[in-house]
């Protein structure tokens, strides 16, 4: 079985597409990755890639999409709503087929080695790659973002890198590095202007707030749009999917008299995830992939 490694760095460049697209030419030259999908937000000023391939070529071409991406993002004058604390900001691997977690922990490890020592870049890992318990998780590691870690990284040994200088580059700041499970990115939008609603309802569905297993949530304004957001990672879809947690945002937003917009998958999911959320909220539990019309054109 060929061993095929997906990564989905997430970069601080989200208004200029001709930088995104840079980032993303710098990995077309291996012939043994695919770059899936590319999506980026203005209002988070952020940019996703999903790429899929050899693990090997996998970490030449992250390095150098790192590359570019130091060379073109000014995180001295980086502004958006998402939490951010360098210009390639995180960057997970997720084992697809023939690796281990494992072995993606190794990777994440060689690829913070590498930028810490050619790029000078102060590298923390995290997730199933971290070597303490406090950097298990991202918001955890990014705490503070990008101004609240520039003023502790050289004086709070706590915040004192994995890999690389104790400071921040000078233009790309930090970088996070990782292996994990997938995870889907999923937000939903709130017909108010008012940020505290969507606050009050991203903690009733996060995890550590009693909330959904595995979801992480955070309430952002979407300024240029005129509305809010309750925008979350759900960490293991197995646990908690998009249905349970879009139903639980309706009925938190009822309560508040506002109404829900639609909702946004940013990036890929796995198919899996879609016939678990027919199986759950169209209560059809015996529903199969193998139902799909394209899964048997793809046999």
């Amino acid at each position: 079985m060929d061993m095929i490694v997906e990564c989905v760095p997430n970069f601080s460049e989200g208004r200029r597409p001709e930088v995104i697209k840079k980032i993303a030419a710098a990995a077309s030259r291996f012939k043994k990755v695919k770059v899936l999908d590319i999506e980026w937000d203005r209002d988070h000023n952020r940019s996703l890639m999903t790429l899929v391939g050899d693990p090997k070529q996998m970490l030449d071409a992250v390095f150098r999409m790192i590359r570019v991406a130091t060379r073109n993002i000014e995180m001295e004058k980086h502004q958006g709503e998402h939490p951010r604390i360098g210009a390639t900001d995180v960057v997970p691997f997720i084992p697809i087929s023939g690796l281990t977690m494992d072995q993606c922990v190794r990777m994440a490890r060689t690829l913070g080695r590498w930028v810490s020592r050619e790029l000078r870049i102060p590298v923390y890992l995290y997730e199933a790659a971290a070597t303490r318990r406090d950097r298990v998780n991202l918001a955890d590691v990014r705490r503070g973002q990008y101004e609240g870690l520039k003023e502790e990284i050289g004086s709070n040994s706590k915040r004192k890198p994995d890999f690389g200088p104790a400071k921040m580059h000078p233009s790309a700041g930090a970088i996070i590095i990782g292996a994990r499970k997938f995870l889907i990115a999923y937000n939903v939008n709130l017909d108010t202007k008012n940020v505290a609603i969507a606050k009050q309802i991203a903690k009733a569905v996060r995890e550590k707030d009693g909330g959904f297993p595995a979801v992480k949530a955070m309430g952002f304004e979407i300024k240029d749009k005129g509305y809010t957001q309750v925008s979350m990672n759900l960490c293991d879809y197995e646990k908690t999917n998009m249905g349970e947690v879009f139903e639980k945002i309706k009925e938190e937003a009822k309560k508040r008299r506002v109404k829900v917009i639609n909702s946004e998958i940013y990036g890929l999911v796995p198919l899996e995830t879609l016939v678990d959320l027919v199986q759950k909220s169209l209560h059809s539990p015996d529903f199969k992939a193998t139902q799909i019309l394209e899964t048997k054109i793809w046999e």
